[in-house]
This record gives structure tokens, C-alpha cells and sequence, in this order.
């Protein structure tokens, strides 16, 4: 089964990190996570990032260091999940490609159900927020 990379954008605003909840027929529907997607083929992973969230909150980032590199398997399939600090450039995030979205404390964040791959990312927050 081929490995499917995917991209995580942390960004931070006045102590707040954005997370995004899954549409409700997806799968981990409903689950929080942090904004991002899947890397078309040959497509570079940071160019990724920024289309992946222009298209699904309407925003405009500039793409940063990776913070962790994730290797998870699901049943459907496993994933390489790349999360990048992001910071926003342009635009007010809108749930266009998710349910909804919500800028989170550290304390609000660590309550929020989240897919597995999603959990280093969640760890590592404590340092950030």
C-alpha cells in the first residue's frame, strides 16, 4: 500500500493555534486537526501547504520550518504527515474545505478529539502557546 504525504500548518496568533474540524462524512469525521491536506504527486510539500490552505480557509500563508514528521498508519492507508509552522500573510480563515474552525489556547486544545497522527503535533504545543 502506497504511503500518502500530507501537510500540517500550525499557525499562531496572540497565544491561539487554528484547528480545523473534518467534514462530517469524511473519515475522522468530525475530528479536530490541525489545517493541511494531501501532496499531489510531484508537487513540493510547502507548495502544498499553501494551496491546501487557500483552498479550505481562504487564507494566504508563508510556509516555515517543519516541526515534526509523522509516520502513521490508518487501515485505509499510512500517511508521512509533515507539519510546517506557518505564519498568516492574507485573509481571515473560513471553513470552506471543513465543518468548522476555532483558534485554541494550549488548554482548549488538549480537550479536542483528535485523529492519532495529529497527537505529536498536539504535544509539541505546549512549547508554542
Amino acid at each position: 500500500m502506497k504511503t500518502v504525504t500530507v501537510t500540517a500548518g500550525v499557525i499562531i496568533e496572540k497565544k491561539k493555534v487554528l484547528v480545523t474540524q473534518r467534514m462530517k462524512g469524511a473519515s475522522r469525521g468530525l475530528l479536530w486537526e490541525f489545517p493541511g491536506g494531501k501532496v499531489k504527486d510531484g508537487e513540493d510539500p510547502r507548495e502544498a501547504m499553501r494551496r491546501e490552505l487557500k483552498e479550505e480557509l481562504d487564507i494566504d500563508v508563508e510556509v516555515g520550518e517543519i516541526l515534526e514528521v509523522i509516520f502513521h498508519s490508518y487501515p485505509e492507508y499510512p500517511i508521512l504527515l509533515l507539519a510546517y509552522h506557518c505564519r498568516l500573510k492574507r485573509g481571515i480563515p473560513k471553513p470552506i474545505g471543513c465543518h468548522d474552525l476555532r483558534w485554541v489556547s494550549f488548554k482548549e486544545l488538549k480537550g479536542l478529539a483528535m485523529p492519532p497522527a495529529d497527537e505529536p503535533i498536539r504535544s509539541r504545543m505546549s512549547s508554542f502557546l
